[in-house]
């Protein structure tokens, strides 16, 4: 059998080919950003001006409630809107004075009517609508919105919600009046209980400039964002105008298809940069630390003074054969005083890494509420090179 040399030009046109193609499969890889796969899309940290939700409100009665409604007496605004109601329906309620007539259904409440109109909700859409009680009504469960018109900021009639409430609570209680109750029995929401009856003009076809707000306003990320969308232009099309605000010119390939530019932004990533801070919410003892934190070189002593009373009772009783005496209570009162023993000044000496900082504190032996007395002595002492914020 016949070797064919490697030199064979049956061979050697696929073998170069194969071997150049290696050779620019590593350069590229090579020459790509060590965090380009860690990086965030553009549409997770920014959003388009323009491309907003807005904000609904309205005011209704919810009926058929199985007795758990408003008390009249109670909410006089149940009393006049059922009225009012009643009257635009072709019945009358008031005697000759104008005073509303005896009138005290159990099974009427007055609720707000909150929702969110999308951005580009055409005519005829539909929207979901929450539910939440304006009086003391006990349950909603079972009610039915009727209809009622939800406002803008501007006054106008945007939607016109009603349909059947459905809540995630109850409530349940007995003659001797225990009661248990889950959840939130006097919220509740209707799934696509809203029509869209009113469109917010906004047209995107002619835009000639193209504004991005970051959700977190920085530097260094709007900058990041107008380069990355430069070098996918190929053009100095984008400029940061302010940390929360990148301006991008629609290009002349580009007109009357600003969708298609959005579409194609959004995809790009980033690395978004963030502000050293920590994060502490008191109440619930939670702290959250940023990746950037650093503490410089510091000394922390931290110790706690426990004082323990114990009261005791202890009968006492006379001696025998003794006159007049009677036997009493006498408190025996116990003290003890525990300074914190073993707890020694620890030094936390400046850290690269946010695992080291973490396992620096660790190492002193403390818990949550210490470690946030802790971290404020620390700021007040210059030594947390970061931002200390308290929610």
């Amino acid at each position: 059998m016949t070797r064919i040399p490697a030199t064979h030009p049956t061979f050697a046109a696929p073998l170069r080919a194969l071997l150049l193609s290696t050779l620019l499969l590593a350069a590229a890889l090579g020459m790509a950003p060590a965090n380009a796969f860690g990086a965030s899309r553009i549409k997770d940290i920014a959003d388009f001006e323009g491309v907003r939700d807005n904000m609904l409100i309205g005011y209704g009665l919810v009926v058929g409630l199985n007795g758990t409604g408003d008390k009249l007496t109670n909410a006089p605004f149940t009393k006049e809107s059922l009225a009012g109601m009643l009257e635009r329906l072709g019945v009358n309620i008031r005697d000759k004075t104008g005073a509303i007539t005896s009138l005290d259904p159990k099974n009427v409440a007055a609720v707000m009517v909150t929702a969110v109109l999308p951005p580009f909700s055409r005519q005829g859409t539909h929207i979901d609508a929450s539910i939440s009680a304006m009086g003391d009504a006990k349950d909603l469960r079972g009610g039915t919105l009727l209809v009622t018109p939800l406002i803008g900021a501007d006054g106008e009639v945007y939607a016109v919600g009603q349909g059947q409430v459905a809540t995630g609570g109850f409530t349940a209680s007995g003659a001797s009046g225990s009661s248990v109750t889950k959840g939130v029995p006097t919220a509740g929401r209707i799934a696509n209980g809203a029509i869209v009856e009113r469109e917010l003009p906004f047209e995107m076809a002619h835009m000639e400039a193209v504004k991005v707000s970051l959700r977190n306003p920085d530097f260094t990320t709007s900058r990041r964002i107008a380069q990355a969308v430069n070098s996918y232009l190929g053009g100095d099309m984008a400029r940061p105008v302010d940390p929360g605000t990148v301006q991008i010119m629609v290009p002349p390939n580009y007109r009357g298809n600003v969708v298609g530019l959005l579409t194609d932004i959004e995809q790009l990533r980033v690395e978004p940069d963030q502000m050293a801070r920590v994060v502490i919410d008191e109440t619930s003892g939670t702290i959250v630390m940023g990746e950037n934190v650093r503490i410089s070189t510091v000394a922390i002593a931290q110790g706690q003074l426990t004082i323990r009373i114990t009261e005791t009772p202890q009968v006492s009783q006379p001696s025998p054969f003794s006159e007049g005496g009677t036997t009493t209570t006498v408190p025996r009162t116990d003290i003890d005083v525990e300074e914190g023993g073993g707890k020694k000044l620890a030094v936390v000496p400046h850290k690269v890494t946010l695992q080291e900082l973490v396992e620096g504190l660790n190492s002193l032996g403390i818990g949550p509420r210490d470690l946030i007395s802790i971290l404020q002595a620390i700021k007040a002492a210059g030594a947390l090179q970061a931002d200390l914020e308290v929610l």
